[in-house]
């Protein structure tokens, strides 16, 4: 609707627009036509007073002339010069093509007339007689009421001796004007007829001109206006488009969400299979967006591999439920340059009017919603207050935290693993700790998925391995021969240089213990189980962290060369009392021990977990039963812990 509602408004501007060029080109060509019209009729006149001008020169050089016979008219004529000039100009008169007639000296003293008056006339001071009398006729039309069609030509023709060529007196005529006007009527009528179709043709192509140039203009202004609104690749509503669509939805005051989608992995098909694959996996992408959503839904194109939905009408099942048809519509498989792939996508979602009013804010929850599926197993995540961290209170984090680095802010907690069969201290874990300047004493959540969305996660690993193993250095001159375990992430097992780093760190390597998540041995297979099994070479133990929280396959589990395995807590702490978790933590020892690697139970917190774990064959055991993390010197050595 909004796009037809866009059309509409564009043909009825751009109807407006040549409705008014034609107009405004009608003022001109009506203007020329005008000049033109009072152009040829000044050359009308002009012609008819040249033919009157034509018409005296004949009678005065072959009728007046020869019967003046060269006389000197300041003197007057004689009476044969008098009968000679009537003779010589009566069948004129007598047939019209001369109205009257006077022949006057330079004085403007009449000397012949037609009736034989002596007086009137043109005055000498007329320009026309003093242009006549230096040998230069003039003619001018005049009004006569009893001329037929009201005007007469007035012609003062000079009247030159025929021996000297001098002239010798003006010859006044007045000479009809309806036979010239009536032929020149004619020729005005067949030019302002050919003016008429010229001028007409003239406006029709300018119009044309115009017609076709509003249609190139409006053309282009829509053009122009899709693409500011739109996404060139694929099509879709851009982010300025979606902001519009987003507050009118938000404006009509109906339950409904905004919707993040990100694809997970886009980097890799870009980098493997180029970037022209990367291009047909979104407009593929697009597509299956279109058809998996309803027709009142929309979606955009924010950037890169971002997409943002707006589904008005739905409650939190119904979107959910949305959501579920869409990511299936998704990820069915496609093939790009022969290459079968599965692409999978992370919805971040906030409720309007639940999570806001404002669709800066409902993006921003939704993105905070979106990040946190990304760094959690759920592909849909719904926006569940603030304890969701946005990416840009990430970026204040991340700020502080290098600050932090530079000035030592950061301190080693360390939590001790017991033999559950004697209660020995075996080892402690590090646990790094914030000592932020303002906020405290920070736990690792508050700032390690920061840590991990950039590159500091690389400098901020190896400023705790530097640190554990000056502390070991330590608690070993006290008497305390403690292996020491430090978790590391999945960027820095990409990191090729991440396994000689450590090693070179190393006096005794196998007193360091690497403990990584599930997640970070399935990130990257190759690059992980490389830089793991350089590092088991070298004598450094491998510890899997967290084990059945993740993903990880067995198969990838065999690939790695571990020493032990850590159960997660939310299989531990509920033990006694479940039997389904009772299953699976007797299913983990069983499986650790098959692959020749120590069990640890985590999050020990009572005796009784404690006695069930030991009972079941866990070898260690962690948790708040036996010590919270503390600086090393508070560890509780062996006779403390029993």
């Amino acid at each position: 609707m909004w796009r037809r509602r866009s059309g509409r408004n564009g043909t009825r501007s751009g109807s407006r627009l040549f409705a008014i060029y034609s107009v405004v080109i009608l003022v001109p060509v009506g203007a020329l036509g005008l000049v033109l019209i009072c152009g040829v009729r000044n050359d009308a006149a002009k012609q008819g007073q040249d033919q009157g001008k034509a018409q005296a020169a004949v009678i005065a050089e072959m009728a007046i002339a020869p019967a003046l016979d060269d006389a000197d008219l300041s003197h007057g004529i004689t009476a044969g010069q008098r009968d000679s000039l009537a003779k010589a100009t009566d069948l004129a008169l007598y047939h019209g093509s001369v109205l009257r007639m006077r022949l006057r000296n330079f004085d403007g003293q009449v000397i012949f007339s037609d009736d034989g008056s002596t007086s009137g006339g043109v005055p000498v001071t007329d320009p026309a007689f003093e242009s006549a009398s230096v040998g230069t006729s003039a003619a001018t039309l005049v009004k006569d009421a009893a001329a037929p069609g009201g005007q007469i030509i007035q012609v003062l023709q000079p009247v030159f001796a025929r021996a000297s060529g001098e002239a010798i007196g003006v010859l006044e005529l007045y000479l009809p004007y309806d036979k010239i006007a009536a032929r020149l009527h004619e020729q005005q009528a067949v030019t302002y007829r050919r003016l008429g179709v010229g001028l007409g043709l003239l406006y029709l192509a300018i119009s044309l001109i115009s017609w076709s140039t509003t249609r190139s203009l409006r053309r282009y202004a829509a053009r122009q206006a899709h693409e500011a609104l739109h996404d060139g690749l694929t099509g879709l509503p851009n982010r300025e488009a979606f902001r519009q669509r987003a507050a009118a939805a938000v404006g009509d005051r109906r339950d409904g969400a905004l919707v993040v989608v990100d694809l997970n992995r886009f980097k890799e098909v870009n980098d493997t299979l180029g970037h022209h694959a990367g291009d047909e996996l979104l407009r593929v992408i697009t597509g299956r967006l279109r058809t998996a959503l309803r027709a009142e839904d929309t979606v955009a194109r924010l950037g890169g591999d971002e997409f943002a939905l707006i589904l008005p009408g739905l409650d939190a099942a119904g979107v959910h439920t949305l959501l579920d048809r869409t990511r299936a519509e998704l990820t069915r498989e496609m093939v790009l340059d022969g290459v079968p792939l599965t692409i999978e996508a992370s919805f971040g979602v906030a409720l309007f009017p639940a999570h806001g009013d404002d669709v800066e804010q409902l993006l921003r929850h939704a993105d905070a919603a979106m990040y946190q599926g990304k760094r959690g197993t759920a592909d849909i995540v719904i926006y569940a207050g603030e304890r969701m961290a946005h990416p840009t209170q990430w970026l204040v984090v991340q700020a502080e935290l290098r600050h932090a680095l530079e000035r030592d802010e950061l301190v080693l907690h360390y939590q001790p693993k017991v033999r559950l069969s004697d209660g020995t201290v075996t080892g402690v874990e590090a646990l790094v700790r914030w000592q932020h300047p303002e906020r405290g004493l920070l736990p690792p959540a508050a700032f390690l998925p920061a840590a991990e969305q950039s590159g500091l996660i690389e400098p901020l690993t190896a400023w705790v391995l530097r640190r554990a193993l000056a502390d070991q250095r330590d608690w070993t001159a006290a008497g305390r021969d403690w292996p020491v375990s430090v978790n590391v992430s999945a960027r820095n097992l990409e990191s090729p240089s991440f396994a000689s780093f450590v090693i070179g760190l190393l006096d005794r390597p196998d007193r360091l213990i690497i403990e990584i998540t599930e997640t970070a041995v399935a990130d990257d297979v190759a690059a992980a189980q490389h830089a793991l099994r350089e590092l088991a070479a070298a004598g450094i133990g491998l510890s899997v962290d967290d084990f059945g929280a993740g993903y990880t396959s067995l198969g990838r589990l065999r690939g790695v060369p571990l020493t032990e395995i850590k159960i997660d807590r939310s299989f531990v702490d509920t033990v006694p009392a479940s039997s389904e978790n009772q299953a699976i933590v007797r299913a983990v020892i069983a499986l650790a021990h098959g692959l020749g690697c120590r069990v640890t139970a985590e999050g020990v917190e009572t005796a009784e977990v404690a006695a069930w774990v030991a009972a079941a064959g866990c070898d260690e055991a962690q948790g708040y039963f036996y010590s919270r993390p503390v600086p090393w010197t508070q560890v509780p050595t062996m006779e403390a812990v029993r």
